[in-house]
């Protein structure tokens, strides 16, 4: 095949050796300098693409769906302010450990720091957000740069997949023509004989990489700590999108059991969700069994005696009242990390454990055994915790959490004192057993995590907690909907609705469905929960922002279904949705201060309740 010019060989070899590499997926956002790369993998048969006209929207959706898949998506820009516009997405990627490889076009070095239209300093863009960064050659047809272009396109894919996974950022500077015009000589006919032209089978480079794993000794130092524990606890915070995909959520419970330890499991930590939650009682309790994962905390954990050993997966936790359990708990605590990075702000874990959550799970369970006679007074039996009476105050504490829930989420409840986390409630409890269920920050995921409860439906549940920004949701979660063929739902606040409405062009241009649960309480109703709401002014017009808009015009203008819903309608219009074709955006409205002050009143409620239950227990 005849290669047109040099800029047109450039975006072809990098395109072919990504694909090469495994990428399966583009996004792309239109622009001149970044034509070679656009044209080249606009016609690649192994990779598919996803054409965005924002570049904050493209560089989001590019962020969900590598977070649903956990593999490498690409993003193409042009030069100049266009490639500002992904870092943010950079930023969550970052944090998130997302994989992301990151191609922005730039003029030929030379234009640099001349005044150049659109020409920026685009070295080393994303500062230290990145895992790695270079700079690509110019094009060229020597044998030496060739295969120096294979091997760097080959190693930035390898490197969003590293320890940890991340965002990479490969610069490409392009000069003139960018379209595949006929160059005469640009190519020399005998470059398509070299080896370099040709490349390999499979990628130019090929990169394995082991799974980190502690030794049989501190294997054996972690057991004998967890074992010999009278209040052994597990906390499963917010996964990175390659746990999710190879942590074993059976063997995670069947550990937790072996060692008589509750799992406090995040909405996002993968564990609240599944299979393995209906074998163990976790979603309501089954006769004659010990419950195993636990997720109304948020709502009790404060009042539950401390644990003396902590063994710790993911992130830190979406609950803040956990968060401040553990810091305040004299205990040892296990901070398991692949990348040995510490994840921990309130600086209370003890131990820092640079292993894969799997093969801390696979290695306990293996060396889990009685411990010595001796160990604990000749107790042989490690399913057994010698403090039931801390087993039994979390029981009790789960128990009436999710019992006062269903009082409070009664219909005739909500119709005379309204709550958004009954929405979430429903929202998880009534997805169908195979759905992918993306929330935002701010309000919604708070509610999720309190009244998310544990269930055994094949839930994926994902959110932005790398940054916790408000910006790009709704594309990250359309993003999210186009690796799979499972249900989509999106729950997010009426601001950060607003602020990706660019986003919505991508349920019609890349073909995603939805339903698109929106919480409307006019303005930012989590600056509720902050003394400043007692100031007002500025709180009124500075913090809550209230904006009066009427979000049917937007749905109109993208040709979306749209739906005003009542709170205590929302379980059976949520569930006409799923059952439709097409996008429903299903909006449900609240007073946010009248929201807030709701939550205040369930929450004594539920002090009430589990004292009550507390007292009873202990007679």
């Amino acid at each position: 095949m005849s290669i047109p010019n040099r800029a047109t060989l450039w975006g072809r070899i990098i395109a072919d050796e990504l694909a090469a590499s495994g990428l399966e997926a583009v996004c792309i956002a239109p622009g001149s300098r970044s034509t070679p790369l656009t044209v080249a993998f606009a016609d690649h048969p192994d990779v598919e693409v996803y054409s965005h006209l924002d570049e904050r929207s493209a560089s989001y959706f590019a962020l969900g769906r590598a977070r649903r898949t956990g593999e490498p998506t690409a993003l193409i820009c042009t030069s100049g302010t266009a490639a500002a516009n992904f870092h943010p997405a950079v930023m969550e990627a970052d944090r998130a450990r997302v994989p992301l490889l990151v191609l922005t076009a730039d003029r030929p070095p030379e234009l640099r720091d001349s005044g150049a239209n659109q020409t920026v300093d685009q070295v080393k863009l994303y500062g230290d957000a990145v895992r790695w960064y270079a700079e690509l050659p110019e094009p060229d047809t020597s044998e030496r740069t060739v295969r120096s272009l294979r091997t760097t396109a080959a190693r930035a894919f390898s490197e969003t997949t590293g320890v940890p996974p991340g965002p990479v950022h490969l610069n490409c500077p392009f000069r003139k023509p960018l379209e595949p015009i006929e160059v005469p000589g640009d190519v020399p006919e005998a470059f398509a004989e070299t080896a370099a032209a040709r490349g390999r089978e499979g990628p130019f480079v090929e990169t394995a990489s082991g799974t980190r794993t502690l030794s049989d000794a501190e294997l054996r130092s972690l057991r004998r700590a967890l074992q010999t524990a009278d209040r052994p606890v597990i906390v499963a915070g917010p996964a990175d999108p390659a746990a999710l995909r190879t942590l074993d959520r059976s063997a995670a419970v069947e550990l937790a059991e072996g060692l008589g330890a509750p799992i406090l499991a995040d909405p996002l930590s993968g564990l609240r969700f599944g299979s393995h939650v209906g074998s163990t009682g976790g979603a309501g309790g089954i006769s004659g069994q010990r419950r195993t994962i636990y997720g109304g905390y948020d709502a009790y954990i404060s009042t539950v005696r401390s644990p003396d050993v902590v063994l710790r997966f993911g992130a830190s936790p979406t609950s803040k009242a956990l968060r401040h359990w553990l810091r305040d708990a004299d205990a040892r605590q296990f901070l398991v990390d692949p990348a040995g990075a510490w994840r921990e702000a309130t600086f209370t874990a003890t131990d820092l454990l640079g292993a894969e959550a799997g093969a801390v799970v696979t290695g306990l369970l293996e060396a889990l055994a009685p411990v010595d006679a001796g160990d604990r007074s000749g107790d042989a039996n490690p399913r057994a915790t010698t403090d039931a009476d801390w087993r039994r105050q979390f029981e009790a504490a789960e128990r009436e959490h999710w019992r006062i829930c269903d009082d409070a989420f009664a219909a005739e409840e909500l119709e005379s004192d309204p709550l958004e986390g009954a929405i979430l409630s429903s929202v998880f409890s009534s997805a169908p057993d195979r759905a992918t269920v993306f929330v935002s920050n701010s309000m919604p995921i708070r509610d999720a995590d309190r009244f998310g409860r544990p269930r055994d439906g094949a839930l994926t549940v994902l959110g932005n907690r790398g940054a916790s920004g408000i910006d790009g949701i709704t594309s990250t979660a359309l993003g999210a909907g186009s690796a799979t063929d499972e249900p989509l739902v999106l729950v997010t606040g009426d601001l950060a609705f607003y602020h990706d409405s660019n986003g919505l062009l991508a349920v019609d241009r890349c073909g995603v469905d939805a339903t698109i649960v929106l919480l409307n309480n006019d303005g930012g109703g989590i600056f509720h929960k902050l003394p400043i709401e007692t100031v007002d002014p500025p709180f009124t017009d500075q913090f809550k922002t209230p904006h009066g808009l009427e979000f049917d015009d937007l749905a109109a203008f993208y040709d979306l279904e749209f739906e005003t819903v009542a709170p205590a309608a929302f379980e059976s219009a949520y569930r006409r949705s799923l059952d439709r074709p097409g996008t429903q955006v299903l909006a449900v409205e609240f007073d946010a201060e009248s929201s807030h002050r709701r939550r205040e009143r369930l929450e004594e409620r539920l002090e009430n309740a589990i004292g009550a239950a507390f007292d009873a227990d202990s007679q």
